[in-house]
């Protein structure tokens, strides 16, 4: 199943996986993406790119995928199910950025494309993405500038798509068991079709562009903090509620894995190094402790 509108919005996402690719790498300036291309024996496939011991990113992987089949899975229609078992298509274009600096945040990125055709009907469309920000020693400045960022971007699309999208991440980026978001937040949308196509093309790829100018400003002016072992090792520690997240809760991972996805590629934001300690505690007062504080909704912007 391909569609007129299927066919440009796969356009779009190689594009915009070759263009965040791209600034990446200029932006490490001392490692390339390696790319590995797969096939889907269900049907489609995809290009997974692995950045490893650059000079910025610990490690980064930029993945895209168009892959089909004939029963949409639970995790794709939750919220549609009038089409639980219709045949459909799926395109992504999902990043996360793993620093080797403790005091450049882990980020990640996706926008996506569905489509879906139950019987006898016409073709059912949505899109959905966005970008969070997970900081282990926060700056206030940079949380600001993320935001600001994200609140621009959907300015031209009225005036109550950000503080939406916006409280969508908060609550979407959330680990209950932890009681806590997972970062700063910053931006989630799914099941959009409210606005024409065009529309809706267009703010994805804002949603693209963006991410870039939000996060590449805040690595330049931190990537050459000095950092030690203390710091090396709470990153490490706060990690591990990376994974947490993204094995417990993530609907991205649980679609991929329950539609019979690569699951090299799928799990492929998980950290090359993590650390778990049973009932560890920052120091009451310390740089550590500090974090907790952002860990919670709240504005970052002038309204």
């Amino acid at each position: 199943m391909s569609s007129e509108s299927c066919t440009r919005a796969d356009a779009l996402l190689r594009s915009l996986q070759d263009r965040i690719g791209q600034a990446l790498e200029a932006a490490d300036g001392g490692a390339r993406f390696v790319e590995e291309r797969w096939q889907r024996p269900e049907g489609g496939g995809g290009r997974t790119r692995i950045l490893k011991r650059g000079a910025l990113f610990e490690q980064a992987g930029i993945g895209y995928s168009r892959v089909w089949g004939e029963r949409l899975p639970v995790s794709a229609s939750a919220h549609r199910p009038a089409l639980a078992g219709a045949p459909w298509t799926a395109v992504g274009v999902s990043l996360v950025l793993h620093p080797w600096n403790p005091y450049v945040p882990t980020t990640h990125a996706n926008v996506r494309y569905f489509e879906a055709c139950p019987e006898g009907g016409m073709p059912v469309w949505w899109f959905g993405g966005g970008f969070d920000l997970t900081p282990f020693y926060p700056f206030d400045e940079d949380c600001a500038h993320w935001h600001g960022v994200a609140r621009a971007l959907c300015a031209p699309f009225g005036s109550e798509v950000y503080p939406r999208y916006k409280q969508w991440c908060d609550e979407y980026f959330f680990l209950r068991h932890r009681n806590e978001t997972r970062g700063i937040g910053g931006l989630f949308y799914d099941d959009l079709d409210a606005w024409d196509f065009e529309t809706c093309l267009r703010f994805t790829e804002a949603v693209g562009q963006g991410f870039l100018d939000a996060y590449l400003p805040i690595a330049a002016r931190r990537r050459h903090l000095p950092h030690g072992e203390r710091e090396r090792e709470f990153q490490l520690y706060r990690r591990g509620r990376y994974v947490e997240f993204n094995l417990v809760y993530d609907r991205g991972t649980l679609f991929g894995l329950q539609s019979g996805g690569r699951a090299e590629s799928i799990l492929m934001s998980l950290p090359p190094r993590v650390r778990y300690e049973y009932g560890w505690q920052p120091e009451p007062g310390s740089a550590e402790a500090r974090l907790s504080d952002y860990l919670r909704p709240r504005e970052w912007t002038p309204s």
